[in-house]
């Protein structure tokens, strides 16, 4: 009798350091949920657009969507009997108007008692975690549907004459991104959960509004216990980075994340867009940015004080070009400081947990486009 083959989306490397932590591969798990917000619920978030902020139902229809997904990716895991699921990915896709949710995930098996969980990190990442001392618990995410709204983009049209940050517009993106924070951190907390790992950021466009989701590992560190007493302590540094600070002795306090908007202003586009057509720097445009930079560097300053914060790591800035003379600068890291008994389990990675795998697949005329990730990670 043949023995059954089994799929994994793991690579080489990714086996590798999960057979480190006693897990073996044990097949690919899928989730979905094809959802329809309705002719109301589409009208009733068609209103709400008008005002601005966040759109509550299309919220709620995509949380409920991914919710239905990963539920049933979690149950064929069960049926599966595997005890963890690695590498989970989330994908939402338009189908005939309406809206598929997909999870999908590779599995793995560890020896008995081996308590079930599912994690955001790919299995490299997953490796550093639990090296790192963070037990996996839960794949978890925190999403809001917002618009700037017409109210805002009136107010914020007529302010785009004047050169500077226009508060309107700032406020919204900002209550926006720290309400999905907030939804992650009440999600690993539901869990039992005192850390969110890993935290990867997208916004996304849904129904002709802007959706911020972030997605992570709920985890639980025993070092930890004092620091998320009022709430799991969040953090987006990589599972090398992790690794690499808590050998250091830091632990990682919250995500931090701050975001401008400013305007050019009519009088400076247009003196801009003159000097332009001459070789030379533009003295509005790079000081502008300078301040729209300082700006959100400020407020990331100021909340990393109120937390005790030694350093903010891993600090990224983005400039996104918003139209009419208009620049998001959105910066985001994490901030640490030095806590009693935090240490690695090994004195050094291995390579097939630093190692980032190569696509063997290779575009060509037949039109394929494929990912440059795996499908573990």
């Amino acid at each position: 009798m043949l023995n059954t083959p089994k799929l994994t989306g793991l690579s080489g490397n990714e086996i590798y350091c999960m057979r480190l932590k006693g897990f073996i591969p044990s097949g690919v798990v899928i989730g979905n949920s094809i959802q329809s917000m309705g002719f109301l619920g589409g009208v009733r978030s068609a209103f709400r657009g008008i005002v601005g902020g966040e759109i509550p139902d299309v919220t709620r229809m995509i949380h409920e969507g991914r919710e239905a997904a990963y539920a049933r990716m979690r149950a064929e895991a069960e049926r599966e009997q595997v005890h963890g699921v690695v590498g989970v990915t989330s994908e939402l896709r338009s189908l005939s108007g309406n809206s598929e949710f997909l999870f999908v995930g590779s599995g793995v098996s560890g020896g008995p008692g081996t308590a079930s969980f599912t994690s955001a990190g790919d299995a490299q990442e997953l490796y550093c975690h639990m090296d790192a001392g963070y037990e996996p618990k839960e794949f978890v995410f925190g999403n809001i549907a917002y618009s700037v709204g017409a109210v805002g983009g009136i107010a914020g049209t007529l302010k785009t004459l004047v050169r500077g940050e226009i508060t309107e517009f700032s406020d919204v993106f900002n209550a926006t991104r720290h309400h999905a924070l907030d939804r992650l951190v009440t999600h690993a907390r539901a869990v039992g959960a005192n850390c969110v790992v890993g935290v990867r950021t997208s916004v996304l466009h849904f129904a002709g509004f802007h959706e911020m989701y972030m997605a992570g590992t709920a985890a639980f560190h025993p070092q930890l216990a004092a620091e998320a007493r009022g709430a799991p302590v969040s953090s987006d540094m990589t599972g090398e980075e992790l690794w690499g600070m808590t050998q250091l002795g830091y632990a990682p306090i919250k995500l931090l994340i701050s975001t401008s908007v400013y305007s050019l202003g009519a009088i400076g586009g247009i003196r801009a867009a003159f000097q332009s057509l001459v070789r030379g720097e533009l003295g509005d445009l790079t000081k502008l940015i300078y301040e729209a930079r300082e700006q959100v560097f400020e407020r990331i300053k100021s909340e990393a004080a109120t937390l005790g914060a030694e350093e903010v790591v891993g600090i990224k800035t983005y400039i996104v070009e918003l139209g009419s003379s208009l620049i998001e600068i959105f910066a985001v890291g994490t901030a640490v400081r030095k806590l009693q008994g935090m240490t690695v389990s090994t004195p050094a990675l291995p390579a097939q947990a630093i190692i980032r795998d190569k696509d063997t697949w290779i575009n060509g005329p037949g039109g394929f486009d494929i990912q440059s990730l795996r499908a573990g990670g």
